[in-house]
């Protein structure tokens, strides 16, 4: 069996820049010697330029960095060490899509040396880093797996916009195909990390333990919004429940909203998959992802029972969570188009967002800025994304944009102690 290349003088390649890639990539940077590869041209120019467009590495870090960035296969020829963070989406029918999973194995394939370790990052369902890429890997380069070049997986745990949970400070979960894999990856992560490495027992348990963080979560919101349905259909606010619940020790602190994002919004659709290629039904899975899917018409409905007839109605949020400009898998779009199918003309305006990128994605016009809107012009003004400039709106400021007797609808809590003008209403979950 070949010897393990690694060595602390050693290049890694950390392949795909992205939520998850460039954190890791910066952090190792300040131990070893990196190499940061993406197909994205402009995403290379911008990095160099000083730029993350997705807010998670400052211009000053990213500066001082001693990252090689390159869109060149040939620089990342020879490492001993490539971790790949591409991501794992999933078709229009909601099966995983891995052929960014694939093409990476590809590209890598014909770089690879002996003695190289493959490290993947990618939320996948267990089995696919031994069944899927090391078969296309040893195609590629001609070598063979676990005898020449050497998997691991190392599951990404980036909370985008989370400024204390970041990837020198939480627990890496490791694993390697070999023992003496574990052992480099211990002390690669370890490296960089405050929070230690956990060594899973095997490969496919690391991918099945990434796999169930986020079906767990969203298993319970979906629980949270199956109630909050059920609670405004009594003229109940599910946040007053939570409030008196919370005041038991052991009840969880979980919340209702729009389950979207590239994690919980997809990452149990994986489990699923896996689940039916071994004939087994994922009833409670599946069913958790049903509600959480159909919760933004729900609020839709709710929002326009209030209202008499047609009219303008502004939404305030549409990156998937808060104070983070990430746009991917945003079910703000479905309530968007739950109020227009209502009949109702909507106006955006995010405090995060990118607007080209809402424009890209959505054909979606962000309202530039919130001081520029026509006096007392919507019917209602919604707070879905509680990014921090809409936590501090005053009544006065939704007073100015509401029509006499316009609404205020508070998805996220927002305003539960907001002095409002008494001739306007108020609404919220």
């Amino acid at each position: 069996m070949t010897e393990i290349a690694f060595t602390p003088e050693s290049r890694i390649v950390v392949v795909g820049l992205g939520y998850v890639g460039l954190p890791l990539a910066v952090a190792m940077a300040k131990k070893f010697n990196v190499i940061g590869f993406d197909i994205s041209e402009n995403r290379i120019k911008e990095l160099k330029d000083g730029f993350d467009r997705t807010d998670e590495v400052d211009r000053q870090r990213l500066e001082a960095s001693s990252i090689t960035l390159t869109t060149q296969a040939s620089d990342i020829k020879d490492a001993a060490v490539y971790i790949v963070t591409v991501p794992t989406p999933v078709n229009e029918d909601n099966s995983p899509d891995l052929r960014p999973v694939e093409s990476a194995c590809e590209l890598l394939g014909p770089l690879l040396t002996k003695g190289a370790i493959v490290v993947f990052e990618s939320t996948v369902y267990p089995g696919v880093t031994e069944e899927l890429c090391g078969p296309v890997l040893e195609e590629k380069s001609g070598l063979k797996c676990g005898k020449d070049f050497f998997l691991g997986y190392s599951p990404e745990r980036i909370n985008p916009g989370d400024r204390e949970h970041t990837v020198d400070k939480i627990t890496k979960v490791i694993a390697g195909q070999t023992p003496a894999v574990t052992d480099v990856l211990a002390d690669l992560y370890g490296a960089v990390t405050s929070g230690g490495t956990f060594a899973a027992a095997s490969i496919r348990a690391a991918e099945a333990a990434k796999v169930i963080e986020n079906s767990q979560r969203d298993i319970n919101i979906a629980f949270i919004n199956e109630i909050t349905m059920i609670f405004q259909k009594l003229g109940i606010s599910v946040y007053d429940v939570l409030e008196a619940a919370g005041t038991k020790w052991n009840f969880l602190n979980f919340t209702p909203g729009l389950v979207g994002g590239h994690c919980i919004g997809v990452d149990p659709f994986y489990l699923a998959e896996r689940a039916r290629q071994i004939n087994h039904d994922p009833r409670i899975i599946l069913s958790g992802r049903a509600i959480n899917d159909g919760m933004a018409d729900f609020v839709a409905e709710r929002v326009c029972a209030q209202l008499s007839g047609a009219g303008k109605i502004l939404v305030l949020g549409l990156t998937f969570k808060e104070n983070c400009p990430d746009l991917r898998n945003t079910k703000v779009t479905d309530l968007i188009k739950g109020l227009q199918r209502r009949g109702f003309t909507v106006d955006v305006h995010d405090a995060a967002a990118d607007p080209l990128e809402a424009k890209k994605f959505f054909n979606i016009d962000l309202v530039p800025s919130l001081d520029d809107l026509e006096d007392h012009s919507y019917a209602a003004v919604m707070g879905v994304v509680s990014h921090a400039e809409y936590e501090s709106i005053t009544g006065a400021d939704l007073e100015r944009l509401l029509e006499t007797g316009g609404l205020i609808a508070d998805v996220k809590a927002m305003w539960r102690g907001l002095d409002k003008p008494t001739h306007l209403r108020k609404w919220q979950l």
